[in-house]
């Protein structure tokens, strides 16, 4: 079982900026790591997967403006998030591929107008 668990959360205004963390129990070496968000109402849409540091897909409403990474050696993913919209609120999950998926609990990301 893997534990994964998300920080970096807030409220900020639009065209600020955020920087997400995902930190996992164990090791996400060679393992596919990505962000999901879901608004109220509304599905839990795929942001930004990266399973190296050549092989990366973004969603059309956030590229140029996120930007995600992973440092194997902390066993941790992120989410710098910039030129935040309104739109961009939601509750954003960490996710874990490979033989099975994992989810982390989320955090809230709310920009205010």
């Amino acid at each position: 079982q893997v534990q994964l668990v998300e920080s970096g959360g807030g409220l900020v205004q639009a065209g600020g900026s955020l920087r997400l963390s995902c930190a996992a129990s164990r090791s996400i070496y060679n393992l596919p790591m990505g962000w999901y968000r879901q608004a109220p109402g509304k599905g839990r849409d795929l942001v930004a997967t990266i399973r190296s540091v050549g092989n990366i897909y973004y969603a059309d409403s956030v590229k140029g403006r996120f930007t995600i990474s992973r440092d194997n050696a902390k066993n941790t993913l992120y989410l710098e998030m910039n030129s935040l919209k309104p739109e961009d609120t939601a509750m954003y999950y960490c996710w874990q591929g490979g033989s099975q998926n994992y989810w982390g609990q989320g955090t809230q990301v709310t920009v205010s107008s």
